[in-house]
């Protein structure tokens, strides 16, 4: 609503008639100097766009230009496909290699791990041609669909940050027995319901080309804080806290061994996300204030934070994969 204000009240903002006004599609998609909210094009990893030549709030009268949404409509379809494509080729190589050898994966690569995480690597990747489609083409599977994308992409998520911490701190998945088919089923059945926030905040909105948005509601709403701060739990608490108890345990430290390193490339490549959801709060909140040059690159940092994040699922299996070839 008050970017909504902003825009009608401010003769600085310059309109295109062929662009979407995103500003009119949610009430947080521009700003100016009275009412200050960034464009959150990294929540949006489900596709609106907008034309080129769109530009926004002038600071010191030069307008400030926002060009991310159509290079995001242009390169996200053919990265997910890609992704996606060597992402099942490494996983269905993963398992071949699980199924021939299977005793061949010994501690911290236990095969129940193991199994696991191409199980969690595999359901992310086949969300990503939906979401490819969806983001080219608009998305037209419906609300109810669109959050159970959601649901599915942070359940798998949650699932395997569980699973390499639990696997980083403890031997318990060195044999699948009661103790550790307990703790399998309290780790998905866990992160499932960390999953359930992600789910409630997504949504659908009406554009010329309807969009799957990962972020329907205010950002100070309790269930996006939530969300918001599981997620930060998993990508920045999480690593940070088993780090420390690495330095400080010294039996942690002694059972540190080459798989766990590789597990540990789900965490490298989801952290800068994190602090970029972070700092991505902070400038919603007005607690930092954007500058016109932070409002036109920041978006740029923030989708390639998660593409690098993005990138686990067919990095994770092929590290996964090597280690054991070796």
């Amino acid at each position: 609503p008050d970017a909504h204000r902003s825009h009608s009240q401010s003769p600085s903002v310059l309109e295109s008639s062929s662009s979407l006004d995103l500003s009119e599609i949610m009430g947080n998609l521009s700003y100016d100097s009275s009412s200050t909210t960034l464009l959150d094009l990294s929540e949006i990893m489900g596709n609106l766009s907008y034309n080129s030549s769109t530009t926004f709030p002038d600071y010191d009268a030069a307008p400030c230009h926002n060009q991310y949404c159509p290079l995001f409509q242009r390169v996200a379809p053919t990265f997910l496909a890609i992704t996606c494509a060597v992402a099942a080729l490494s996983t269905g190589s993963l398992l071949v290699a699980l199924a021939k050898q299977p005793h061949a994966w010994g501690w911290p690569q236990n095969q129940a791990l193991v199994a696991q995480l191409a199980v969690g690597t595999g359901l992310f990747a086949a969300l990503l041609p939906s979401v490819a489609v969806g983001i080219g083409q608009g998305w037209r599977l419906g609300t109810g669909l669109c959050r159970l994308t959601h649901l599915l992409w942070h359940w798998s998520l949650f699932a395997q940050g569980l699973l390499v911490s639990s696997g980083s701190c403890s031997t318990i998945w060195c044999r699948w027995d009661p103790r550790s088919r307990r703790l399998a089923v309290a780790v998905w059945a866990g992160a499932l319901l960390l999953a359930i926030p992600a789910a409630l905040t997504s949504g659908t909105v009406a554009a010329p080309e309807t969009s799957c948005i990962r972020r329907s509601v205010d950002i100070l709403s309790p269930v996006y804080l939530l969300h918001l701060v599981l997620c930060l739990c998993l990508f920045l608490l999480l690593p940070a806290v088993l780090l420390v108890a690495m330095v400080a345990v010294p039996q942690l430290r002694a059972g540190w061994e080459p798989g766990i390193s590789v597990s540990w490339l789900f965490f490298g490549l989801w952290v800068p996300y994190g602090v970029g959801l972070a700092v991505d709060f902070l400038l919603h909140t007005r607690l930092l204030q954007p500058t016109c040059g932070t409002f036109e690159h920041f978006d740029h940092v923030l989708g390639l934070s998660e593409g690098l994040g993005v990138l686990h699922c067919c990095l994770g299996p092929a590290a996964l994969l090597a280690t054991q070839l070796c």
